[in-house]
């Protein structure tokens, strides 16, 4: 028997849930608006660090953490949201927004009036309307898919976000070093349309039919109570709000090597984040191959990525560094991607927008207050120190996650030559049993 038809797997291999139109089309939409959103990204981080500041690693640090602050504010609330809305409906109008917001920056930025404190407040906007976005997006991938292809549909979606980061920051960099940053936010704007299209466009009546939740006093305290009955998650959780506030702030850390270490313009920073999306795809692809993803798969997926970045920090030469951004990059999204299914595909339907949102907020809302840490450190010990940090933020906090798993999940760390893996010892106690996601109808499961 073959992969493709083992039981582990449902048919259609890495691409099974691309079968379904709903998703096909969301699929598509979203790698186009990912990619303009990554265009947008290297622009905003350009145009401080180059023209509104005098390559100001701080600055940048501090756009970044006003672009996710919202999502630490906001992500408890935006949940329940997620949970009560029509989602796809809701989805149109925080698309939309983000939109709106790049378009005015892109008139302001072309028109010569833009200052430093007008991309703050962009980036606030955005992350305002992100934080709304981003547990509805995530709650609404299991309407479009059955629920044995759950797993398959959030590794593509980071294949799909990754893809985007592999083509955005390389056209970004040319646009730039042409016409200006302007001109990227525009695209940026222009490419929200899709999304909200795709929405319009899909069939509602193939769209999976699940529980929203009624209106009523603590919600948001029932969503805690369920998540603190669930230490599996919170390991998962806690690692990754590490991770994210330290050692995930490559956003600022390249730009500042690109510029203050090895010398080059806009051009190589798209070039190095392009390779580092290189890893990162063959990640998400690679996790979306597993149907079971564990946490002892972020736990290791930590652990190796801490020890790439302490490489990374030391690498001598641009083409060196460019070249170990790939292993960087394929940790991060095994890590990120195994974390998201695990979250997605063992809570209860009834709780998953409460639960994402809550590792939403930990997970990008760490960021606003790891990033203008970061900055500091690359202003005032160089940005090699910077990505050091990071690394060995990582390290530390698996190998604190492995130890408190031993101790109360009675967990080990085997090790073979060519799978390492964490494995549960045959006696109690063990990490709780998820519960069961109830069968999943749908009108029409395929094209």
């Amino acid at each position: 028997m073959t992969r493709m038809t083992s039981p582990r797997r449902p048919g259609g291999g890495i691409f099974a849930s691309l079968r379904f139109h709903n998703y096909r089309i969301w699929f598509l939409s979203a790698l186009v608006a990912n990619t303009g959103t990554w265009m947008q990204r290297v622009a905003q981080d350009w145009l401080v660090l180059r023209v509104l500041t005098d390559d100001s690693a701080s600055a940048t640090g501090l756009t970044t953490a006003l672009q996710f602050l919202p999502m630490l504010l906001l992500s408890a609330h935006a949940g329940l949201v997620a949970d009560r809305v029509d989602q796809r409906k809701f989805l149109i109008l925080t698309q939309s927004a983000m939109g709106l917001v790049s378009a005015v920056l892109a008139v302001d930025v072309l028109a010569g009036t833009a200052h430093l404190w007008h991309v703050y407040l962009a980036a606030f906007l955005t992350g305002v309307a992100a934080a709304y976005d981003a547990p509805a997006r995530q709650t609404f991938v299991a309407r479009m898919v059955p629920a044995e292809h759950l797993s398959n549909a959030v590794g593509l979606n980071s294949a799909s976000f990754n893809a985007a980061r592999l083509l955005g920051p390389a056209l970004a960099g040319v646009v730039i070093t042409w016409v200006g940053a302007g001109w990227v936010f525009a695209v940026n704007a222009a490419t929200f349309v899709f999304p909200a299209v795709a929405l319009v466009a899909m069939r509602v009546s193939e769209l999976v039919d699940m529980p929203r939740a009624r209106r009523a006093a603590g919600q948001l305290r029932e969503g805690l109570t369920y998540l603190r009955g669930r230490t599996d998650l919170v390991v998962i959780i806690a690692v990754v709000a590490v991770v994210s506030m330290l050692t995930l702030n490559f956003q600022v850390t390249m730009a500042a090597m690109v510029r203050t270490v090895f010398r080059l313009e806009s051009d190589a920073y798209g070039t190095v984040s392009s390779v580092f999306a290189v890893g990162s795809l063959s990640g998400a692809l690679w996790a979306a191959r597993r149907r079971n993803p564990r946490p002892r798969t972020v736990v290791l997926a930590a652990l190796a990525l801490g020890v790439f970045t302490l490489l990374l920090a030391i690498m001598p030469t641009y083409p060196t560094f460019m070249v170990m951004t790939i292993p960087v990059g394929l940790c991060v999204l095994t890590l990120l991607t195994s974390a998201n299914q695990t979250v997605q595909m063992t809570t209860e339907p009834s709780m998953r927008g409460r639960v994402l949102s809550i590792y939403m907020m930990f997970f990008l809302g760490s960021t606003p207050l790891g990033s203008p840490l970061i900055g500091w450190v690359a202003d005032t010990w160089g940005p090699r120190m910077a990505i050091a940090v990071g690394g060995l933020s990582a390290v530390l906090t698996a190998l604190v996650a492995a130890a408190w798993s031993y101790r109360h999940w009675n967990l080990s760390l085997h090790y073979s030559s060519t799978r390492p893996y964490l494995r549960a010892a045959p006696k109690s106690p063990t990490p709780p049993t998820p519960p069961q996601t109830p069968q999943q109808t749908r009108a029409d499961d395929a094209d």
